[in-house]
């Protein structure tokens, strides 16, 4: 769990701190917006391609070998000397810590009893809950006072604790079973699985042509300080959790769909109330909780639904669905870029609206399907 909240961290740590990297860099906001697009492109391919290869090597050795990159990454960063040097050391980052979340999810799996696997696989991604609950908001508030290279150089110092405690506490000899790449095509056959994938893409891009941005827009639109900023994704991150707990305790009695609904409705909801109350900081703080509420949990359903539409290809559906994620961030965070450039600090929050308008009706489009595969 501390290793998926260092790689949640990694991910998304430059959204709390455009100001200070554009700044420290003497770049623009949107060039530094362009670490998390980048970032987010090269764990879209990275997370896939690295599962397959390395699917064979044993896990204890694996999971350290990759902490131990984001730990050397994060600090290296941190002298970074330029612009081009800090994005090469991120791309190699995220190209090796695309491989923590989904091979800890399997490790976990086999190191628990199957009656408790599944409380075990939430607490692992309790971890990037927290990166958005409390490593976002301890980011904004470490660079606005001790500036962007202590922050890199604190993500360094946690994910040295977390290479120990694996090293401690994990047992070694622990091998998966192959990726097999035949079941690759019996997921671009079900119909359902595809639409749910892009679901993710749409909910992932318009979160995040805000969402890269939220720091600077607040600051823009209604001139608040780095404290404010950071109680704003305080907000988002712990609604995040509270989201995400609710949903799990919801499923099993509303089914997956329902809840699946629910809460993209609640994104949607939270992403029309920071457009139309753009300017107003209590507006944008109020709307960003509600947004918040549907964030994780979104995710959470979309890997459930995707579990049961279809359980002997869920290795390989879900991370698809990890997959896709990264897509819709890459799309998300280069929109939100060109429209900051552009000074259409408004039109960002419109466009999010749009994006995730449409997941709400593709969910709607899948109750139909849900009914033909029994999962409803």
């Amino acid at each position: 769990m501390l290793g998926n909240f260092v790689t949640g961290c990694s991910v998304i740590g430059p959204a709390g701190m455009l100001p200070e990297l554009s700044a420290g860099l003497g770049i623009s906001i949107a060039d530094a917006g362009l670490l998390i697009t980048f970032g987010a492109i090269v764990l879209c391919v990275f997370s896939p391609l690295t599962a397959w290869l390395t699917s064979r090597i044993e896990r204890r050795r694996l999971l350290t070998i990759t902490l131990a990159v984001l730990a050397i990454s994060n600090a290296a960063s941190a002298f970074a000397s330029d612009y081009v040097s800090l994005m090469l050391i991120r791309l190699i980052m995220l190209a090796v810590g695309a491989l923590y979340t989904p091979q800890a999810a399997g490790t976990v799996a086999m190191i628990v009893p199957e009656d408790k696997r599944g409380g075990a696989v939430s607490y692992l991604f309790l971890g990037w809950s927290l990166a958005a609950a409390i490593g976002l908001p301890l980011v904004t508030f470490i660079a606005s006072r001790y500036g962007w290279r202590a922050t890199y150089g604190s993500i360094g110092a946690v994910a040295c604790i977390a290479l120990v405690l694996l090293l401690w506490r994990l047992p070694g000899g622990l091998r998966g079973a192959p990726v097999d790449l035949k079941t690759w095509g019996a997921v671009g056959r079900n119909r359902l699985i595809l639409l749910l994938l892009l679901i993710t893409v749409l909910q992932m891009s318009g979160q995040f042509t805000v969402f890269t941005f939220m720091g600077p827009l607040l600051k823009r639109l209604t001139d608040a300080g780095p404290d404010a900023i950071a109680l704003a994704f305080a907000a988002y991150g712990v609604c995040g959790f509270l989201g995400n707990l609710a949903a799990s305790r919801l499923v099993d009695s509303w089914g997956g769909f329902r809840t699946s609904l629910l809460f993209t409705s609640l994104l949607l909801l939270g992403v029309s109330g920071w457009a139309l109350g753009a300017g107003n900081y209590p507006a944008m703080a109020a709307a960003v909780a509600v947004w918040g509420l549907g964030f994780a949990s979104t995710n959470s359903m979309q890997q459930a639904r995707l579990v049961g539409a279809a359980p002997a290809l869920a290795p390989v559906s879900v991370s698809l669905n990890t997959s896709v994620l990264y897509v819709g961030q890459a799309i998300g965070s280069a929109i939100g870029a060109m429209l900051y450039v552009r000074d259409l600090l408004h039109a960002s929050g419109y466009v999010a609206m749009g994006f995730v308008a449409l997941a709400v009706i593709l969910v709607m489009v899948t109750r139909r399907l849900d009914r033909d595969h029994g999962n409803e």
